[in-house]
């Protein structure tokens, strides 16, 4: 049985969330992070990546919905996009408005959206995340096989950066994050799922991948990313070695993209946009 494309634009209701400095702290310290900008008590700011904390259980109030039918075995990050407006910060009390934006057939699958506007208490836009989910399903193989074998284009690189993710990561960002899905978490359930193993959250990449862009594009401030969106393209495993690779595409816009020590990408499309 498919995904109920009937929900389709279903709100569901608002949360409030308490940003604290020990949550920015403990995100950063998650996702190998250790910009100053992050650990610097009350006066400290969110990663790019951060919002995810304050929208998470709004999306899984919606990937859990039970009129979705959503098969929570099969289903895995497809996409993620964040409009930084304002940096986060300690004391911020966020309000979450989320709805379940659009739900799309695939050839390999069904996906769906759920978007959140997040607001402060003076009721101006903190941030907007919108993440799509994929529900793999019995598509064409074919295409899906077409789709991972694409000739890379050629980009002039300007920066680049390694990580390796840690044995105990997936452990590390659930305990920060509040996403304790057992894929991440517990051998037996990831392969039950279809998975080679216990993978790292796709946010997690992410976060890795948005350090990048901080590190080397937006001189060490976070508060200079207005945008980073991101597709997954490839599960991530404890010990991988990640190396994201930015290129400019505007005055203040990047593409990049994120591979693992085969070379494989695991982000594609990465986009960041900086404020100058």
């Amino acid at each position: 049985m498919g995904l109920n494309k009937a929900l389709a634009g279903k709100r569901y209701p608002t949360k409030t969330f308490e940003v604290t400095a020990d949550r920015i702290e403990a995100f950063a310290r998650a996702t190998n992070d250790d910009n100053k900008r992050y650990f610097a008590g009350d006066d400290s700011v969110g990663s790019p990546v951060f919002p995810i904390v304050s929208a998470f259980d709004s999306f899984m109030e919606a990937a859990m919905d039970q009129e979705l039918q959503a098969d929570l075995l099969r289903l895995v990050h497809g996409s993620e996009e964040h409009v930084l407006h304002k940096p986060v910060r300690p004391g911020d009390r966020l309000t979450v408005t989320p709805v379940l934006e659009s739900i799309e057939s695939k050839e390999s699958g069904e996906t769906f959206t759920v978007a959140a506007v997040q607001t402060d208490e003076a009721g101006q836009v903190i941030a907007e995340t919108r993440g799509t989910m994929f529900i793999r399903g019995s598509g064409s193989r074919k295409a899906a096989v077409a789709d991972a074998r694409a000739t890379e284009e050629e980009h002039e690189i300007v920066y680049e950066e390694t990580t390796v993710v840690d044995e105990d990561q997936p452990r590390r960002y659930a305990e920060a994050s509040g996403d304790h899905n057992p894929i991440h978490l517990d051998e037996a359930t990831a392969k039950m799922a279809g998975l080679p193993g216990v993978i790292l959250h796709g946010m997690c990449t992410m976060a890795i991948a948005a350090k990048a862009a901080v590190d080397g594009l937006a001189g060490g401030d976070p508060t200079r990313v207005k945008r980073v969106a991101v597709r997954f393209s490839r599960p991530v495993l404890p010990g991988q070695e990640l190396t994201t690779k930015l290129w400019r595409t505007g005055d203040a816009t990047y593409g990049f993209e994120t591979y693992n020590s085969k070379g494989s990408a695991v982000i594609k499309a990465g986009v960041v946009e900086l404020s100058s």
